[in-house]
């Protein structure tokens, strides 16, 4: 059951991030910009998840997760605060 729940939480944040990437395209909205880069980093933080907890049980990669969710919420932050016109 856990294997189907990572699968479809990063189903979904690749599928957020390619809606907010069209948005993007479609209006050149800033904060659909950054949004997208938060969604990408989330993408990629699940699919690590995945990776860590289910294929490759030996090696930690719980570092490289919080790196990388980290960096999307940073991308999202800023793009807050020096976009907020």
């Amino acid at each position: 059951m856990a294997v189907f729940v990572y699968l479809l939480c990063t189903l979904t944040s690749i599928g957020v991030a390619s809606l907010l990437i069209r948005g993007y395209r479609r209006s050149r909205a800033a904060l659909l910009l950054w949004s997208s880069a938060c969604f990408v980093g989330l993408a990629v933080a699940n699919i690590l998840l995945f990776l860590d907890l289910v294929v490759v049980l030996q090696v930690d990669l719980s570092v490289w997760r919080n790196g990388v969710t980290l960096l999307g919420l940073l991308l999202l932050l800023y793009g807050l605060i020096w976009n907020s016109e």
